[in-house]
């Protein structure tokens, strides 16, 4: 496939659903299952380049290669995890440019919430992220391997909410120094599958002493994140707002 000078694609590739949105073709999702990818880490590179194939070619007309992907990863993602994701992505896309984004950020952006400072937690089916930005930029983050699919399994509310308290107070000891005001009168920015799990808002709003807001879309604001990032990279080229990883 040759690369199209005007084509974006965004990827949010979760521990259970997978996200694509394309230029001119618009968003197909679809289960991961249980071993493409393990807690925001892709486990079987072969499977995930085989869901992906096949949620690429649901579309109507034949996905061309893209001049740019944005993907999604979790925030703190190793190189070593990012590079097995640069595998997947360069089999089903081959495009001439991929840039990653931290979720938490690119939830930021599908939100409309980026000016300013701000707290936000994504918990996800398998992976709970927080984090503090500053204008859309990640200043520190959190993320531990847990998320709503575990409450099947033994979890409880309380112990989600108790992680994402403890943190929330790990970000504020290592950001002291900062102004966190405007953070705390906005409130904590909700988004993923637990924004959308019966009690666990109100339950963790409780728990970290914040009025806590959800997402509109809580669960494709990454993905729409994404694909903004996308097409504004495209449309500015020199702002260099991201880098290629």
């Amino acid at each position: 496939m040759n690369p199209s000078p005007d084509l974006a694609v965004a990827v949010d590739l979760g521990s259970t659903t997978a996200g694509v949105w394309a230029a001119r073709q618009g968003v197909v999702s679809g289960p991961t299952g249980e071993t493409a990818v393990h807690r925001g880490r892709v486990a079987d590179v072969d499977g995930c380049a085989t869901l992906l194939t096949r949620l690429v070619e649901s579309y109507p007309d034949p996905m061309h290669a893209a001049d740019l992907l944005v993907a999604c990863r979790p925030v703190l993602t190793t190189e070593a995890d990012e590079a097995l994701m640069r595998r997947v992505l360069d089999t089903v896309f081959t495009p001439r440019r991929i840039v990653f984004i931290d979720s938490v950020r690119a939830a930021a952006i599908g939100s409309g919430a980026t000016a300013g400072t701000l707290l936000i937690a994504d918990i996800g089916a398998r992976v709970t992220e927080v984090a503090l930005l500053d204008h859309g930029r990640v200043v520190a983050a959190r993320r531990t391997g847990i998320g709503t699919r575990d409450l099947a399994a033994g979890a409880t509310v309380d112990l989600l909410t108790d992680v994402v308290a403890g943190h929330l107070g790990e970000l504020r000891d290592e950001c002291e120094d900062t102004d966190l005001t405007e953070a705390d009168d906005r409130g904590l920015l909700l988004v993923g599958d637990g924004a959308s799990h019966p009690g666990l808002p109100e339950a963790l709003a409780g728990a970290v002493d914040l009025r806590v807001h959800r997402a509109t879309d809580p669960h494709t604001a990454a993905l729409n994140g994404a694909r903004i990032a996308a097409v504004s990279a495209l449309r500015h080229p020199s702002r260099g707002a991201f880098q290629r990883r």
